[in-house]
């Protein structure tokens, strides 16, 4: 085994698809932003179908699709010839790829798409084959080579068939408005839903956990709502409004300056001046506030900025919650 050339071999590779890339950027012109509006303007789904590897990045690329606001989904040819194709509707628009245009099992597709009187995308390296032909608009996926020795495997060519399902899914999301919001309903089981899914509003502490005393109480009211609710209380007036907040750091900075502080008001040791959240806001920005200003806590008020709950920095990292 020649440890150097597998490490020339492994450059080699990503260096001949690097290249490919570059070369299909100057590609994306007329017949790309047709593609998009196509899909744009149809009511249906966008039906991806291809063999093999290029079924492979197919099934990607609608999945790419689906994530981003456009409905997807894959066909397979094979099986379309034989029932599947009954799942493509007037209304949706087919993505067909393969790099010759002349894979036998989507041609065979063709002519039913036609008397469907569907739209096809062509994904192709061969813009003089049979499927470039039947398209409605061709995108150029050809490469000067494969990064396979034997310019066989397709390995370059479906990186750039990748690419350009990336773009295309890109600029159909841009030009739909979709947020990163849109994008975590439909993730709502991973890292970024939980991110962007989850309000401050649905992990802080309310009702009788919420902690809260009036500035005019004696300390030793407040040293009670800490003992009992984790260490923080957030103080209001007497229409709930928040007023000021005591921390444990106030009250250890207290107790190094009087023994006898029970009955001082908790208008002169809190801090008048509280960060505090909306209840609305998005629960990573709480987590960020927190970071910034080293705080564990923040009282959330509503919008009349009536207190109505607390939220803690343990909450938002059991939940998997960060910046």
């Amino acid at each position: 085994m020649n440890k150097k050339k597998i490490i020339e071999t492994g450059k080699k590779v990503i260096r001949i698809e690097k290249e490919a890339i570059a070369a299909v950027e100057g590609r994306i012109g007329t017949n790309f932003g047709k593609a998009v509006e196509l899909i744009l303007n149809s009511t249906g789904r966008v039906i991806v179908t291809g063999m093999g590897k290029s079924g492979a990045i197919g099934k990607k690329i609608a999945s790419t699709l689906s994530s981003t606001g456009t409905t997807a989904g894959f066909l397979h040819p094979a099986e379309g010839i034989h029932g599947d194709l009954g799942m493509v509707l007037k209304n949706d628009i087919i993505l067909a790829i393969s790099k010759s245009g002349e894979t036998r099992e989507l041609l065979n597709l063709l002519p039913s798409f036609r008397r469907l009187d569907v739209p096809i995308i062509a994904f192709t390296g061969n813009r003089q084959s049979t499927l470039a032909r039947y398209a409605t608009v061709t995108l150029d996926i050809s490469v000067r080579e494969e990064a396979c020795p034997n310019d066989l495997a397709p390995t370059a060519s479906t990186t750039v068939t990748l690419a350009i399902g990336d773009a295309l899914a890109v600029a159909l999301l841009e030009n739909r408005g979709f947020t990163a919001e849109d994008f975590a309903l439909l993730h709502p089981g991973g890292a970024l839903g939980k991110k962007l899914l989850y309000r401050v509003s649905d992990l802080m502490e309310s009702g009788e956990r919420l902690p809260f005393c009036y500035g005019s109480d004696p300390m030793r009211i407040a040293v009670l709502e800490m003992a009992h609710k984790r260490g923080i209380c957030p103080v209001v007036d007497k229409d709930h409004r928040l007023i000021g907040v005591l921390t444990t750091g106030d009250l250890n900075r207290l107790i190094e300056q009087t023994d006898n502080f029970s009955q001082i008001p908790v208008s002169r040791v809190m801090n008048k001046n509280p960060k505090w959240i909306h209840e609305t806001d998005l629960a990573t920005i709480a987590y960020k506030e927190m970071e910034k200003y080293r705080i564990i806590a923040l009282p959330v008020l509503d919008d009349r900025e009536h207190l109505v709950g607390v939220i803690h920095l343990h909450d938002l990292m059991q939940e998997g919650i960060s910046a």
